[in-house]
């Protein structure tokens, strides 16, 4: 089977070296974005997509806007491939080209469709506090991930879970399933099924503002969003910008999911439901652990931290890299 690959970051990795592994399909070609500026030098760096695709001594093209790229659509359609498949490309692919290959376009999508939809799957079901994330693979058309399903795959998101590491995991599972899917399409052993629209959720591109921790929430939607939006949150802690990228809700149906290790040094933790001190407070300091805030209902431990100008520490080094104190506030 003749192939064009489209893709960009990290997550389509997987995917694309099982195309490649898989002596069944041939990667005529493959489409990515172009090179980006890094802030560390401000130098032009390639997509890891490109990266592979280089390696392998792939076409690789890398059009601005490719729904205006004549040149780009015209080898597109000289390419005559049997299938597109797109993961995570980063491009809204017009109908001119979801109809040039012979039997279809596509695209491994992070989430159970029709949930969550959109540009940050993973990231929005974790922060929405989802057990459960997904892979489903389906036949694109114009609108946004609303395309007939083929094949869907589950995995389970778990209390400590973030969104690299879900990520990661999505990442095999949605190369085997596209593999899976690609094969038994063509043989036709697979009905596509339409989305049902009313279930529709969506997963919107991150904005800036959605990093700003607001310690009046309740601990586990801010353990929620730390971990979905990792590693970019953030606060403020003597007047200078302080990330924080790892913590556990102390309440004690979240404390059983912990592994038994964590558990026991965790035995002493007050009880968060009789403190009054104010949203972002230091309760106390756990030795060998870190810090324990209180929150607007139910208090974190801050697992991980990085100061502004410094490498990620572990709590612990924090507290003592600070001399943090019990009663001061980060906001």
């Amino acid at each position: 089977m003749k192939i064009v690959f489209f893709g960009t970051p990290n997550f389509a990795i997987p995917t694309l070296k099982k195309l490649l592994n898989d002596s069944r399909f041939e990667v005529l070609a493959v489409v990515t974005q172009p090179d980006k500026r890094r802030e560390r030098g401000n130098q032009l760096t390639p997509s890891p997509v490109k990266t592979l695709a280089k390696a392998h001594n792939l076409i690789v093209w890398q059009p601005e806007r490719i729904k205006k790229d004549s040149g780009t659509l015209t080898k597109l359609r000289e390419l005559n491939a049997d299938f597109f498949i797109v993961v995570a490309y980063g491009q809204i692919l017009s109908t001119k080209i979801l109809n040039m290959p012979k039997l279809g376009c596509i695209n491994v999508h992070g989430s159970i469709l029709p949930e969550y939809r959109g540009a940050a799957p993973i990231q929005w079901s974790i922060h929405k506090g989802e057990r459960q994330t997904g892979v489903t693979t389906m036949l694109m058309d114009a609108g946004m991930d609303t395309g007939d399903m083929l094949l869907k795959a589950s995995l389970p998101i778990g209390l400590l879970d973030n969104a690299q590491i879900i990520a990661d995991q999505l990442a095999e599972i949605g190369g085997d399933l596209l593999i899976e899917t690609v094969t038994k399409f063509k043989n036709g052993e697979i009905t596509p099924i339409p989305q049902n629209d009313s279930l529709a959720t969506y997963a919107s591109l991150i904005n800036k503002e959605d990093y700003y921790l607001d310690w009046s929430r309740t601990a586990i939607e801010l353990h929620n969003q730390i971990r979905g939006f990792y590693p970019n949150c953030i606060t403020t802690f003597r007047h200078q910008p302080l990330k924080i990228v790892a913590t556990v809700p102390l309440e004690s149906a979240y404390i059983q999911e912990l592994p038994k290790e964590i558990q026991s040094k965790l035995e002493k933790v007050p009880d968060s439901s009789a403190q009054l001190a104010p949203p972002g407070s230091v309760l106390s300091i756990i030795k060998g652990l870190g810090a324990v805030i209180q929150t607007g209902e139910g208090c974190l431990w801050l697992r991980e931290v990085q100061p502004t100008g410094k490498k990620l520490q572990s709590g612990w080094d924090f507290v003592n890299g600070s001399r943090l104190t019990v009663g001061e506030t980060i906001r």
